[in-house]
């Protein structure tokens, strides 16, 4: 009987239809796997693993004999070391196209939140500001509207392509990104520093690549302008977190928003940590895929994959 262990149960939401594959099989759930032993003590008699963000490197592989297929409850992929799998010819699949809302909506939640003033406003009445305040409204925080402003987007992609149509719903002006140190890219794209120079939102959608890191860092934040945000719902480390909180500080840009950092959960000693508290900072825990909508489509995706590869016919392979 084909044996699927799935290493980081606790990655999905509770309120997830978690259905299982229609071909018989022993199924085994872990909340969390430790990285190293542990994943190779309890894949050991698998053919198959589901797995999220659990690492699953050479090392590993190696030592696992009877495992046929790692399934990808998610679109990124750097956890798995490919090649190895490859190289013992074990099936790798991952979700695409799950997130094409979930995403978008949170960079918006982010950017409204942000530019209206909200998270310090409601601080203030929490604060008791409001009564102190002696008439029916106070203004201690800037608020801009969206309408007529202008959006950067970072990453073209379907996540890039939905925020930028909100924001033209909105009546933004969007400006896609050329990669940067890149020209020739087209009349679709903006030129990088034309971009972090004029738009009042820059938002980060691309892939963490060698070409990609730290490509927000602080020649841009003093190229943008001073009512600028920053939003990161893409991947740590596309933006030099230190030199963020160091432009924040210096009042270079207006506020950040991110959903991710560049380790997860934070080391105790990344600097964001140190700026939770203004009222133009907002870091939420990876959460902007996290829709109870687009969490049933990734995970039924997921479970597709599995049928498909007992069928003989994977789906989605990354190699």
């Amino acid at each position: 009987m084909t044996r699927i262990v799935f290493l980081d149960r606790g990655t999905i939401g509770p309120t997830v239809n978690l259905r299982k594959p229609s071909f018989e099989h022993e199924w085994v759930d872990h909340d969390r796997t430790s990285p190293g032993d542990e994943v190779v003590e309890r894949l050991k008699d698998a053919d198959i693993a589901v797995c999220n963000k659990v690492p699953i490197r050479r090392a590993q592989i190696e030592q696992l004999d009877k495992l046929k297929m790692i399934a990808i409850p998610a679109t990124g992929y750097d956890a798995f070391d490919i090649d190895a799998c490859k190289e013992r010819n074990i099936v790798v699949s991952n979700v695409r196209g799950y997130a094409v809302n979930t995403v978008p909506e949170h960079t918006f939640a982010l950017i409204f939140a942000l530019r209206r003033g909200i998270v310090g406003y409601r601080q203030d009445v929490i604060d008791g500001k409001w009564q102190e305040a002696g008439q029916f409204c106070f203004f201690t925080h800037p608020i801009n509207d969206l309408a007529g402003s202008t959006i950067g987007i970072v990453g073209e992609g379907s996540l890039g392509q939905g925020v930028a149509t909100i924001a033209r719903a909105l009546g933004m002006r969007v400006l896609f990104a050329a990669h940067k140190g890149v020209s020739g890219l087209g009349p679709l794209y903006t030129p990088f520093d034309e971009v972090i120079e004029t738009s009042d939102v820059i938002t980060m959608h691309a892939p963490l690549m060698p070409s990609t890191r730290n490509c927000i860092a602080m020649p841009e934040f003093r190229k943008m302008k001073r009512n600028a945000l920053l939003i990161n719902c893409s991947r740590g480390g596309l933006v030099d977190e230190a030199d963020l909180v160091a432009a924040l500080e210096q009042g270079l840009i207006a506020g950040a928003g991110f959903d991710v950092l560049t380790s997860e959960p934070p080391a105790p000693d990344n600097p964001l940590l140190k700026v939770l508290g203004r009222p133009n900072v907002i870091v939420t825990p990876h959460v902007a895929w996290a829709s109870t909508e687009a969490m049933q489509t990734l995970w039924d995706q997921t479970v597709d994959h599995i049928n498909n590869f007992k069928a003989g016919t994977p789906s989605n392979t990354l190699w």
